[in-house]
């Protein structure tokens, strides 16, 4: 069976969480918590690393199982293959959103006469050549685009500060701690998304105890290192557009590298902000798609290529479902809320707690 290794673990784990968020984490956390609503960001995110230790922990008592096996094994069988179903139900539905995405912003971005069709293809044909590769190779492309991924962001944020707006930010805490929890609730699915990852790949983490320490600090370093970004990422916007704007620009990054100038020379670098979010985008629909196959492997026991090509026509007809913008977003949103956000804490939540009193009553 492939391994990665403890660093591969910990970049792939910040590039699945990362994803897409640094797009739609300014206005969405805005929306919900104001102009403090960025003081929320990193604490939402740091929610992943409890749960990626319990994650850790339940791999440790049952080595060489991935969660899906391991609720198998402390619920009974068909609680457990009730709760892989809604597994592969909820990461192929999303999955399908989020290639949707992909030939939305294109289509109303920069290639506004290209049929859309192309996109999802295109988008399509990367995921499924580097799930065909296996877990080893997609985890050696994410150490190559997650870093050209971190320099843009940084780029993007440090070329727009001539245009902060001094004051946006005033008067902090106006409305008190309660839009931080609103802020923060809207935030935490992004870090249960790659708790959902965690499942699936336990059974490729190395089982070592001095390698289950590596594991640990590289849960850790993957969320705050993701959180701090999408912090700096929400903290600039807010600075340059002021809250409303910034509730109301859905991609404001896009809009900051429009505004990008260089020495009056270089301007206008939206497309390479758009080429840098389809990489991202690549690897989470890659991950999603990693998700689904696990899943139907270990729930149903159906695994090879005529599968993997029926998941891409399950994605292809979610992503032609919703054409459009606002429908998709609002989708996406409603499928973290009520979806992502419940099942995975409700979830690995008491597996662990059962998991830990099984092993108390089996100790006394």
């Amino acid at each position: 069976m492939e391994r990665i290794s403890p660093h591969q673990f910990m970049t792939l784990g910040a590039a699945v969480l990362m994803g897409t968020t640094f797009l739609p984490v300014a206005s969405t956390v805005t929306g919900a918590g104001g102009r403090d609503g960025w003081m929320s960001v990193l604490p939402a995110f740091a929610l992943g690393i409890p749960y990626g230790l319990m994650v850790l922990s339940l791999s440790a008592q049952y080595p060489n199982k991935n969660l899906l096996q391991i609720s198998e094994t402390l619920f009974g069988k068909w609680i457990g293959k009730i709760i892989g179903v809604m597994y592969i139900s909820i990461a192929g539905y999303f999955a399908g959103l989020l290639l949707g995405q992909c030939g939305d912003i294109y289509e109303r971005s920069i290639m506004p006469l290209t049929p859309i069709g192309v996109f999802y293809f295109g988008g399509l044909f990367l995921v499924l050549y580097l799930v065909s590769s296996g877990i080893e190779v997609f985890a050696r492309f994410t150490e190559v685009i997650f870093p050209l991924i971190v320099i843009a962001l940084a780029l993007n944020i440090s070329l727009s500060i001539p245009r902060i707006e001094q004051g946006e930010l005033m008067p902090i805490l106006s409305e008190g701690l309660k839009p931080l929890f609103w802020g923060g609730l809207k935030i935490a699915p992004f870090a249960m998304e790659y708790i959902l990852f965690l499942v699936g790949i336990l059974n490729f983490l190395p089982t070592g105890k001095q390698d289950h320490g590596q594991l640990k600090k590289g849960v850790w370093r993957a969320v705050l290192f993701v959180g701090i970004l999408n912090t700096l990422v929400t903290l600039m916007q807010i600075l340059v557009f002021g809250p409303s704007e910034t509730i109301r620009l859905l991609y404001g990054l896009l809009v900051l590298g429009k505004m990008v100038e260089i020495s009056r020379t270089v301007a206008g670098v939206e497309s390479i902000f758009l080429g840098v979010w389809l990489g991202a985008l690549v690897i989470k629909v890659s991950a999603l798609f990693f998700m689904v196959t696990w899943g139907l492997e270990t729930v149903i026991n159906l695994k090879g290529l005529i599968w993997d090509l029926a998941v891409c026509v399950v994605f292809m007809g979610i992503a032609f479902g919703f054409v459009r913008g606002h429908s998709l977003i609002r989708e996406i949103g409603l499928v973290d809320d009520y979806l992502i956000l419940p099942f995975t804490s409700v979830w690995i939540l008491t597996l662990w707690g059962v998991s830990r009193w099984k092993q108390g009553a089996g100790a006394s």
